[in-house]
């Protein structure tokens, strides 16, 4: 159980972030920045208990990859999804949101955005945190959260940057996406979290 909370903490943290600091008065273009220095800080601090995934789509590949039991990825899914409402009703109670206007992205552009760094985010995850060439590392934290941070300065301005189901739903909830684009999310971060597990898997036939 307590793995599950850890996962609804780190997704809040995470989805908390983005709305503090995307919503104005905000970080500006430093809020990349904070959105992947939060990932980064939950990770190391709950990466021990829960693998700190904080990302249904993340859990997706970790479990393709054979690190996630079958059992969890429900509750890792739905813990992260619970973290990423709780934040967006903390941020909304903390700021005004009456004046955020949802993004109008290119819908095919947008998913394969999303796709592509989705999968480079969950390729890494999969390389720093469960290869066992790379086991032990001490830096698996700034990788996971620096990738996140090039994600939203390369695409954020043509999808969004959620790169992340559970942070797309606290976007919709805060107002920042439409609830009729949900789907770029859904299918691009999913989609790249699959891809990822099967290119690590070919690549690295022999870590089971």
């Amino acid at each position: 159980m307590m793995k599950y909370f850890v996962e609804l903490i780190g997704t809040f943290f995470l989805v908390a972030t983005v709305g503090f600091t995307v919503i104005e008065p905000g970080a500006g273009a430093l809020a990349a920045l904070a959105i992947g220095s939060s990932l980064m800080i939950m990770v190391y601090a709950g990466g021990h208990v829960s693998g700190g995934h904080y990302n249904p789509a993340v859990t997706l590949a970790v479990w393709m990859r054979g690190r996630c039991p079958t059992a969890d990825v429900l509750g890792y899914m739905l813990a992260q999804v619970a973290g990423g409402l709780l934040a967006a009703c903390v941020v909304m109670f903390m700021k005004d949101t009456s004046k955020v206007a949802a993004a109008n992205p290119d819908l095919v552009r947008a998913v394969l955005a999303e796709l592509l760094f989705t999968f480079a985010l969950c390729y890494v995850v999969l390389n720093v945190a469960t290869a066992k060439a790379t086991e032990g590392n001490s830096y698996f934290g700034l990788a996971i959260g620096f990738t996140v941070v090039v994600g939203a300065f390369a695409v954020g301005g043509i999808s969004g940057g959620a790169f992340n189901p559970a942070v797309a739903v606290g976007i919709t909830v805060l107002g920042l996406s439409k609830l009729a684009n949900i789907w770029i999310f859904l299918v691009g971060n999913f989609a790249g979290g699959a891809l990822a597990a099967a290119v690590f898997k070919a690549v690295h036939p022999d870590d089971k």
